[in-house]
């Protein structure tokens, strides 16, 4: 389980990434790169890092399920993910 703290800072990142999208990109269709680097930092969405819904967790994220690979292992062997099974050949 990852550190409530980098979960909540990580959401607000989300937010501030949702609050000034529109502004950036107006911003960067003008070229007006002074204006843009006054708008806070965490707004730039090349900050934000997937993270799994379940534990947090950022390394081993799988896009597809949107968890990482812990969970994801516990969950396919509990047969609770549709469509995947257990490799054997």
């Amino acid at each position: 389980m990852a550190r409530k703290s980098n979960i909540a800072r990580d959401k607000k990142r989300e937010k501030l990434v949702a609050k000034y999208a529109k502004k950036r990109a107006e911003l960067k269709e003008k070229g007006d790169q002074a204006s843009l680097q006054k708008l806070p930092l965490n707004s730039s969405p090349s900050r934000l890092k997937n993270r799994c819904f379940l534990s947090g967790r950022s390394r081993g994220y799988m896009r597809d399920f949107g968890i990482n690979r812990i969970e994801f292992r516990k969950l396919a062997n509990e047969g609770k993910i549709p469509g995947v099974k257990k490799a054997s050949w």
